[in-house]
């Protein structure tokens, strides 16, 4: 069984920066595509970015060039380096985990970013 935990989000100021953590147990993470999502208030879930198990990434238009996602098979961890944050950057966070067979998720952190 695959769980994830994600921390690191919070309010921040239009500009500021924040890293999210996500946090994998079980042994599969190696061989995995991750990615981070988003939903914000009335909106449906997006990507925000992607990972490949052979560290490929893959960005949503409006984050390029201000989020980083990482990875680290040997903690099992994958982090969202977000910076240059704008207020509609404003959503929850989610942690995923492509499975051979099943998608996993973590329960979500909050990003706030005020203007």
């Amino acid at each position: 069984q695959v769980q994830l935990v994600e921390s690191g989000g919070g309010s921040v100021q239009a500009g500021g920066s924040l890293r999210l953590s996500c946090a994998a147990s079980g042994t599969i993470f190696s061989i995995s595509g991750l990615g981070w999502y988003r939903q914000a208030p009335g909106k449906q879930r997006e990507l925000a970015a992607a990972i490949t198990s052979g560290g490929r990434t893959n960005y949503a238009d409006s984050v390029k060039g201000r989020f980083t996602i990482s990875r680290d098979n040997a903690k099992n961890m994958v982090y969202l380096q977000m910076n240059s944050l704008k207020p509609e950057d404003t959503a929850v966070y989610y942690c995923k985990l492509n499975g051979r067979f099943n998608d996993y998720w973590g329960q979500g952190t909050q990003v706030t970013v005020s203007s």
